[in-house]
């Protein structure tokens, strides 16, 4: 079998690396030296290749090297998906995105983090051994740091999960200083206390995600080592309710890269945690003050006021109290997003899930997670939303705040609210992404003036906050119907000192504050994603009909003439336009003979489990209807788009149509 040039040169390149791994060079020079004092006596003959080669063969030399070279089938690449698979040299898993290789540049100080397993995860302690091929539940583990996102391969969920994985982090300067692109020296990196996030996802058989911890792991300490290798064991304690709980441990080996020429004492870098742990004591102590200071006096303007939804405080997954700027930064989502509106969209497309409490009581568990954990979770409760949304709107150049306040049936509720420069109020609800135009009713109008009718479903607003403002309603009523948003109005608004919460929700203003992390761009390929769902929902349809003793026609031409109707959907959906409606109806009448009855079925969904979809589907009457038609010359087609956006949020359009010949 011959092998084109490119093939056979990376063959010898693979070969050639596992010889060096394994020291063959070394044990050549043992067997020939072996070899030749055997040959040193009166019948001294030459040494020739054949008797060189009997030799290494006696001492499993080449069986070694045999043995550990793997040749087995490599996944093919985009271009090749058409191709039968070629053989390859090495061995790539292929559930996993294939890793891309890093060119490490030697000016550049690297940390190499490495998971070296799990251990006394309790909760899966009675888990069985899953068996090959046995869909299971998993553990994947996410890791932040200074801009930087990676994320673990699935691991079955065990008592000791087999998490192993290395992660390269660089350590650069901060740009600012002009000294960005100079290599980090230990006091420089003594000096950087943005800490590693550590996020644990749990993955269920049925795709559903689960915040199994959040952990903030401070790298420094690998600075004292004299080899710059440090090994120590991490307890990961649980979320919400269990925060005081462990969930687990992970062993994590850190090692610098290249290793430091000199290091610094123990003593030195836990002088240095505590100065930065007192400093930060002690600048929240103060905003607390200054909190309960404003807020008595918010309280002397009108005891009602007790009584509004005024929210400073917030706590996180991990149980700490943060003000609510806190969670509100200004995110600049680069080339993923393009405008308002499409942010707007990929928020909503993230599922809503309350955190889950244990127990009854009606009571509603209060958790504002930090944005890794909500986006790696990919999914959380309306407040996530709203300050995710706020953040990408102001990253927009907006004027935007997070509303705190209640919806109908008095249910508390957060949206979000952007002032334009004419004056103008909209409210834009981050779990929909509907935005609401807000005119406020004049109470002092004549009777018979007209007014605006309410257009959103909010009913009242407590406060409005983003990353560095926080203003109290202290108007007569908080129904929104009535409320002016004029913020400069210190009569209608009260507003906490700008200096006071920056000194507590600034970027790097306390060592507390996580680190905010840049948006993922998608990985999935959506023209896969949606071939492969649409062919597991004809595979639904034709078994359901089956059952129903029916047979099941395709129309190849039908299915394809709707993908501009789904198109369309979610355009109108990101835009909040509508267009291309006349070219698909136009294209269907064509498609449709006379005397030929079409019926179609839209549906939209945030999941791509087709079994879930289906069952939802044949709940509605009129894709029953379509689904199981009875007739004359029925054909059928189903159309689904994918739409993919950051953080591999999907928009899932499906689309049921049939066309039969009506029968008087």
């Amino acid at each position: 079998m011959s092998l084109p040039p490119e093939k056979a040169s990376e063959l010898k390149q693979i070969i050639h690396n596992h010889l060096l791994k394994m020291d063959i060079h070394g044990k050549i020079r043992e067997v020939l030296a072996e070899t030749v004092r055997d040959d040193q006596g009166p019948a001294h003959r030459a040494l020739s290749e054949v008797d060189f080669l009997h030799a290494l063969q006696r001492r499993g030399i080449i069986d070694d090297v045999m043995k550990d070279l793997h040749f087995t089938q490599e996944v093919p690449t985009d271009a090749e998906t058409g191709s039968p698979p070629k053989p390859a040299a090495h061995f790539v898993d292929k559930n996993i995105t294939p890793l891309k290789k890093t060119n490490i540049d030697p000016s550049r100080r690297y940390l190499y983090l490495q998971v070296l397993g799990g251990k006394a995860f309790l909760e899966h302690l009675q888990e069985p051994e899953p068996l090959p091929g046995q869909v299971c539940s998993t553990f994947t583990l996410y890791l932040h740091f200074r801009n930087q996102r990676f994320r673990s391969k699935p691991v079955p969920c065990a008592c000791e999960p087999d998490l192993k994985e290395g992660f390269l982090l660089e350590i650069h300067r901060d740009g600012s200083t002009g000294e960005g692109s100079k290599m980090a020296d230990t006091t420089t990196m003594l000096s950087l206390c943005d800490p590693v996030h550590l996020v644990l996802i749990k993955t269920d058989t049925s795709s559903e995600t689960a915040l199994v911890s959040s952990y903030f792991l401070d790298w420094r300490t690998v600075l004292s080592s004299p080899s710059g290798k440090t090994c120590f064991a991490v307890e990961l304690m649980g979320v919400g309710s269990e925060c005081k709980v462990p969930a687990g441990v992970l062993t994590v080996s850190l090692e610098l890269y290249p290793p430091l020429t000199e290091t610094l004492s123990t003593d030195i870098i836990s002088t240095q945690q505590s100065l930065e742990r007192q400093r930060t004591a002690e600048k929240e102590r103060l905003f607390l003050v200054y909190a309960k200071q404003w807020w008595r006096e918010f309280l002397e303007i009108h005891p009602s006021h007790q009584s509004k939804m005024v929210k400073i405080f917030a706590q996180d997954e991990n149980g700490v109290n943060r003000p609510v700027c806190s969670y509100v930064r200004v995110l600049r989502a680069g080339r993923l997003l393009e405008s308002p509106r499409q942010a707007a969209r990929f928020v909503s497309l993230l599922a809503q899930e309350k955190a889950p409490v244990v127990g009854g009581g009606g009571g509603k568990q209060e958790q504002w997670c930090t944005l890794m954990a909500f986006l790696c979770r990919g999914k959380g409760d309306c407040e996530d939303h709203t300050t995710l949304l706020c953040s990408l709107l102001l990253g927009f150049g907006l004027d935007a705040y997070v509303c705190v306040g209640t919806k109908a049936k008095v249910t508390p509720h957060t949206w979000v609210l952007t002032r334009g420069t004419d004056g103008s109020i909209t409210f834009w609800e981050s779990l929909t992404a509907h935005r609401y135009l807000h005119q406020a009713i004049d109470p002092d109008a004549p009777p018979l003036a007209p007014q605006p009718k309410p257009s959103s479903p909010y009913r009242t607003v407590g406060c409005v906050f983003n990353h560095q403002t926080f203003l109290a309603n202290c108007q007569p009523t908080d129904a929104v119907e009535l409320c002016v948003f004029d913020f400069q109005n210190q009569s209608r608004w009260k507003a906490m000192s700008e200096e006071a919460l920056k000194s507590v929700c600034a970027p790097g203003s306390t060592t507390s504050l996580p680190p905010l992390p840049p948006l993922c761009a998608p990985s999935l390929d959506p023209a896969a994603a949606s071939n492969q769902l649409e062919l597991e929902m004809r595979y639904l349809v034709s078994e359901h009909r089956k059952d129903l003793e029916l047979a099941t026609v395709w129309d190849d031409h039908l299915s394809y003439l709707l993908s501009s109707a789904l198109a369309a959907y979610e355009l109108e959906r990101c835009t909040g336009v509508s267009c291309g409606n006349e070219e698909f109806q136009d294209a269907v009448r064509r498609a449709v003979p006379d005397g030929h009855t079409f019926k179609g079925f839209p549906i939209h969904f945030l999941h791509r489990n087709a079994r879930r979809a289906f069952a939802t589907c044949l709940r509605s009457p009129f894709c029953e209807e379509i689904v199981c038609c009875r007739g004359d010359h029925v054909r059928l087609a189903v159309r689904v788009r994918v739409f993919v956006y950051p953080e591999n949020a999907c928009a899932v359009w499906l689309m049921f149509a049939c066309k039969y010949r009506s029968v008087l």
